[in-house]
Order: C-alpha cells, then structure tokens, then sequence
C-alpha cells in the first residue's frame, strides 16, 4: 500500500516525506511484529534489549550507562527497566563495595533461559518481516539506511 493510500489523501506528496512517512510506517509495522512475538514470553521490547546487551557482555557487568549508550531506543528510562528485570530475576545488580556509587549490572541464569527460549521464536518472526525481499535488496536498504543516518 502506497503511503498516500495509508494516510488517505489524494494529493501526491515530496518525495523526502513519503520517504519519511514510509519509513515510520515501516518502523511501526516491525514492531509490532517483535512486541507480538515478545507479549508471549511477558517481556517488552526494551527489556528484551537490556538482556541481549547483558548477554553480549559474556559474563562480565555492566553500569546503566553502558546499557543505555546500547539502547536502540535511547529514550527508554534504563534504572526503570533494570528494576523491572530485577523483579523477574532475569537480571541482579550489585553495589560495588568501594565506591557505593558503582552499580552493576549482570543477566542471570535465569534471563539467559528465556532469551534461549526466545530467540528461535524471534529469529523466525525476523525472517517473516524481511520476507518479501531478497538478499541484495536487504544489504542495499541497510547501506541506505545507514547512509541515511550519517
């Protein structure tokens, strides 16, 4: 559906805002495919970041800075979301005995469970998205977005 059909007008836009309103769309309609696929396991998109970047950290911690620098949303309110894993034991924090301003952040057994649980059913609803394009035209879009973002 083209992006005057979605917003209904009849009135051809510029090119730049279809782009922009495509892309908004675009992004929205991918979201709501990962926040479908995350709903099941009773975890939110945000959270679900802040564990896979815990789980990058292989073992080691990390401070809310740290985590927040590697948000994809940078708008997300990091101590608000730690607290909430921290409620569901999929994350622990730990208060640095020499400086009681040193917080950090670790995943624990029990979060690594559900992203092992999760990630099958999240890399099938990936490739559900990105179905209706081909290989060359998934690298070409990446570059553009990226170049886009410069």
């Amino acid at each position: 559906m083209d992006v005057e059909e979605h917003i209904k007008t009849n009135n051809k836009l510029p090119s730049y805002r279809r782009l922009i309103l495509n892309t908004l769309f675009s992004a929205n309609y991918m979201n709501e495919k990962i926040v479908e696929v995350l709903k099941e396991f009773d975890i939110s998109e945000p959270q679900f970041n802040v564990l896979r970047i815990l789980r990058g950290q292989k073992g080691k911690p990390a401070n809310l800075s740290t985590i927040q620098e590697r948000m994809i949303s940078r708008m997300s309110n990091t101590t608000r979301l730690v607290d909430k894993l921290i409620k569901k034991d999929l994350v622990k924090r730990v208060t640095c005995e020499n400086n009681r301003r040193k917080v950090e952040i670790t995943i624990t057994p029990e979060g690594l469970k559900l992203l092992d649980k999760i990630d099958p059913v999240f890399e099938e609803a990936e490739k559900e998205v990105v179905k209706n394009l081909n290989e060359k035209e998934v690298e070409t879009l990446i570059e553009l977005l990226n170049k886009l973002r410069k």
